[in-house]
């Protein structure tokens, strides 16, 4: 498995625009500067400030549409230059080819998550109205490692549409519908999509104000949902790659 993990970065070292998309991750810390340099005054709240620069749009935009393009890039490597046959005659296994994808993607969501928290914090000090508090930083690092390990966990739907495809147009398609409907699906059924639940399992203390406005938040229900989503993932990846030969 560590190898198949360690082939994975080797193939994407050379894919400039892997490593592009991570400069996405401060697109909103950048945002969230010149919103309250400009418009809007933090009143010293770092973590108003943070809930704009690392837990919106980031969590149900920026970061699901970029790990759904990399899972399709992942699972498209192969088709590209018809390589699955090879691997299949190695032999590798189907399940630990696809858990190996589903490392990476795991891995690269929480180094963008960390990006996103750098990010905050320098743009941050250079706002020059919130207090430095190591409470504050260690929240917001915290809260970023929890949103790129969930996250991954939620994208794995994408990683399966993508491995039951040859091509790549599809499943970026299905990346974009399924990121919206996490953030609009938040406010009506937290529990129904994969994102939407990641929202309530990352707000479950109430203390990223706005993030999950529904007064009662039932983790386990929330953890219950994207279990049954990731099982179902796993599944439909197994059947398609014993299908294809």
């Amino acid at each position: 498995m560590l190898k198949l993990v360690q082939i994975e970065f080797l193939k994407l070292r050379r894919r400039t625009f892997v490593w592009m998309m991570m400069f996405s991750a401060l697109i909103m810390p950048f945002l969230a500067f010149l919103l309250f340099k400009y418009a809007w005054d933090t009143g010293g709240d770092a973590v108003q400030y943070y809930k704009w620069s690392a837990f919106g749009v980031t969590l149900f935009i920026i970061l699901p549409v970029v790990l759904g393009i990399l899972s399709t890039m992942l699972m498209y490597n192969e088709n590209q230059y018809d390589t699955l046959k090879q691997l299949w005659i190695v032999p590798v296994s189907k399940m630990k080819y696809f858990f190996s994808k589903f490392i990476v993607v795991l891995i690269y969501s929480v180094c963008f998550m960390i990006v996103t928290a750098v990010g905050s914090l320098i743009f941050s000090a250079l706002l020059g109205d919130i207090v430095f508090d190591w409470l504050n930083v260690i929240f917001l690092i915290r809260k970023c490692l929890e949103i790129g390990v969930i996250a991954a966990f939620a994208m794995l739907p994408i990683l399966a549409i993508a491995a039951t495809q040859t091509g790549y147009i599809l499943p970026v398609a299905i990346t974009l519908v399924y990121a919206f409907l996490g953030s609009i699906i938040v406010s009506i059924n937290t529990y129904i999509h994969p994102l939407s639940s990641m929202a309530a399992i990352i707000a479950r203390n109430g203390d990223i104000p706005g993030l999950n406005d529904k007064e009662v938040t039932s983790v386990p229900m929330a953890i219950f949902s994207m279990l049954v989503w990731g099982i179902g993932s796993v599944f439909l990846a197994k059947v398609a790659l014993v299908r294809r030969k």
